[in-house]
């Protein structure tokens, strides 16, 4: 089964904490965090807000670091992979 995905943006941290939470109460084993750029930083406390907040039983599976390659120029990313434990 696929992870839920959630892509961050530039609003709070919060709300895409908010997001997580509603992903795992539905069902999700799984939920995978993705950002590029300036947005890596609100990924991580998203993720930390999420697990240190409002779930219990939730942890970091995988973190997945990269550059991708636009047109004319190259843009850090993360995958950060919640799951229950």
């Amino acid at each position: 089964m696929m992870p839920s995905v959630i892509y961050i943006g530039s609003k709070a941290p919060i709300k895409y904490a908010t997001a997580v939470v509603t992903e795992f109460e539905k069902g999700a084993d799984e939920v995978m965090v993705k950002a590029r750029g300036k947005a890596i930083s609100t990924a991580v406390d998203a993720c930390q807000i999420s697990m240190n907040k409002f779930l219990e039983g939730v942890e970091i599976k995988d973190i997945k670091i990269f550059t991708e390659e636009l047109e004319d120029r190259n843009v850090s990313a993360i995958e950060i992979l919640l799951g229950k434990s």
